[in-house]
């Protein structure tokens, strides 16, 4: 697997020699076309990427909460 990683990692490494940085534009579009891949494939949880946010950003300040409160002791 290791050797096709490596493949990848230089085949991305002339591409980006030859053709320069990667518009900001053309990256969303890659982008969103691989979450839309991904949604059509059953491998993402919906088609609303904001879905369930609310609940991963309460998750997210309690986490933060319970290990600020275990450094200070």
């Amino acid at each position: 697997m290791k050797g096709n990683w490596d493949r990848v990692y230089r085949l991305e490494k002339l591409i980006a020699s030859e053709e320069g940085p990667l518009p900001l534009e053309k990256a969303f579009r890659i982008v969103n076309g691989l979450r839309e891949e991904a949604v059509a494939l059953g491998r993402w949880a919906s088609g609303d990427p904001m879905e369930g946010i609310e609940v991963d950003i309460r998750v997210a300040r309690i986490l933060n909460s319970c290990s600020k409160h275990s450094l200070s002791r």
